[in-house]
């Protein structure tokens, strides 16, 4: 359990809306995570994104452990967009495990929206809401 006394130090990671090929309009899903990420703040804690793009030619890998390394992290959050589609199953597992390796000690927390990181955070970090 984390000591919840204090702000805690949160990444998200997740798919960069305006790096995901496809006809569709980002702007509303960046909106959402930055809503998110508001409310993280608003709750006191120091929150920080890793959005991965799926351009082609990313190190998914690299990206995602510069991340983990640059600081001890509370709580890591992994974002439905990588999470549920089964196409993303590998970068998912790869995600998982570099956590694993990069940050033990850090709780993993997984939302459903990018309005409900703030929620996430609190269920598995274990901070008060």
């Amino acid at each position: 359990m984390v000591d919840t006394a204090r702000e805690l130090q949160v990444l998200v990671i997740g798919l960069d809306p305006y790096r995901v090929p496809g006809p569709w309009d980002p702007q509303p899903i960046a909106e959402a995570i930055q809503a998110g990420m508001t409310a993280l703040a608003d709750l006191g804690h120091r929150a920080e994104t890793c959005l991965l793009g799926l351009e082609g030619g990313e190190d998914h890998e690299a990206e995602v452990s510069a991340a983990l390394t640059s600081r001890p992290w509370d709580c890591v959050m992994v974002g439905g967009g990588i999470r549920k589609p089964e196409e993303l199953l590998g970068l998912f597992e790869s995600i998982i495990n570099l956590i694993r390796r990069h940050a033990p000690q850090a709780a993993i927390a997984f939302n459903a929206t990018p309005q409900d990181l703030a929620d996430a955070v609190t269920r598995s970090a274990g901070a008060p809401a």
